[in-house]
This record gives C-alpha cells, structure tokens and sequence, in this order.
C-alpha cells in the first residue's frame, strides 16, 4: 500500500466541473504551494483545467515546508534510479485517485513537474499503461533511462524545457533523457532557455502553457 499524498488545489477558473487535470510535481526541498502559481497563471487561457500540486511525502530534514520525493544527496544516476523506483508508485497511485475523484481519463490529465518533480513525472507516466495527455518537464531528468526500453509501457507527449546555465542539474541531463527516449524508440520536443539557471523563465511558462493547451485539446494524439 502505498502513502497517501495531497496538496494545494485550484479549481476551474470558469466554475465548471472539471474537464481536465493537471498534476503539478515539485522540485526537491519545495512544496505544492511552489507550483501551484503556474496554475494561476495558466488558467486565464485553461479555464477548464483543474489544478492540483500535492506535496511529496517524506519532509527534507532541517528545511521547513520542504518535502522530498525521494533523499538526494548527489547526482549519482543509479541512485536517482533507485530513488526514483520508489516514489513512482506513490505518484502513480496518486493518479489514479485523481482521475476517479474527477472522473477524467488518462488523454484529460497532464503531468507538470520541476526539477525532482520532472524525474517523477518521466518515472510514471512512461509506465503508465495507458497514455496521459501530455508530460511537461522543466529542469530535470530521465531516471533509469538505460531500462526504459524494458519497462516503458506508454509513448507520451513530452516537451522538457532546461536553462543553459543549470547548475543544479546541468543541460546535460535533458540531452541524457532525449537519447534515452530515442534509443526506446519514443522521443520529445525540446526548448533550452538561454542563460536561465535552475528555475523556469518567462519563455519556459509560454512553451508550457501552449504544450499543456494542444495537449489538452488531442493535438499530439
């Protein structure tokens, strides 16, 4: 069984019932509250969209309101792959959960993570049996990428975004997932954001909003 997990929510901007889902995944030492803004800021163009940022489910010790999905002390890739293995199915079964409490399919859902949050967001929605919508992933990477072609059970669309100047989790790490990708015979748009350190700019939230929006919409089906 694994851990239940929950966070900040932001309805739909119309009133509406739900019509689709996007589930926000923060970075290493956050919280839901940290992503939870993109949807303030998407929604005026997703008005439709229900939001949902949970925390991860172990807090980092010494950081207050900072939780993480897995400990990570250095950028070892064997234990990012192990770190990763057993976080997944808390975000998988989190899923799940989301989809039945707003009754949605996996094309109405799109994953958003950041950092920690976009390696979880790769993790489980590569091994999710049926596709969702979309996996928008800033500053991250791709866990266990040497496996994926094993244990990927979905193709789908993906668009990760990477400042060139990352120092936490350098450009290297995108270039990484997209080989990975391909040597699995799936691949991914890309966009690198000139001179950005470890965050999201004003052109990674454009690229994400117009991703999330044709992602939504069935435009990459």
């Amino acid at each position: 069984m694994t851990r239940p997990i929950d966070g900040p929510r932001l309805a739909p901007r119309d009133g509406s019932k739900p019509k689709k889902l996007v589930i926000f995944l923060h970075g290493y030492g956050s919280n839901g509250k940290d992503l939870i803004g993109l949807g303030q800021h998407w929604a005026r163009d997703l008005p439709h969209v229900q939001w949902v940022s949970p925390n991860a489910p172990d807090p980092v010790p010494g950081a207050p309101d900072g939780y993480q999905w897995f400990p990570i002390s250095n950028l070892d890739p064997e234990r990012i792959e192990a770190g990763a293995a057993t976080a997944w199915p808390i975000v998988d079964a989190f899923i799940d959960q989301e989809l039945t409490r707003y009754g949605l399919t996996e094309q109405d859902l799109v994953l958003c993570g950041f950092s920690q949050g976009t390696m979880l967001s790769l993790a489980t929605g590569l091994r999710r049996e049926r596709p969702v919508a979309g996996i928008m992933g800033f500053s991250g990477a791709l866990p266990g990428g040497g496996r994926l072609k094993e244990e990927m059970r979905s193709k789908p669309p993906i668009m990760l975004v990477h400042g060139d100047q990352d120092q936490v989790l350098p450009l290297g790490f995108m270039f990484d997932a997209l080989e990975n990708l391909a040597a699995a015979g799936h691949g991914a748009q890309w966009h690198i954001s000139q001179g950005l350190p470890h965050s999201i700019g004003e052109d990674g939230l454009e690229i994400g909003r117009h991703f999330i929006a044709n992602a939504l919409a069935g435009r990459y089906r």
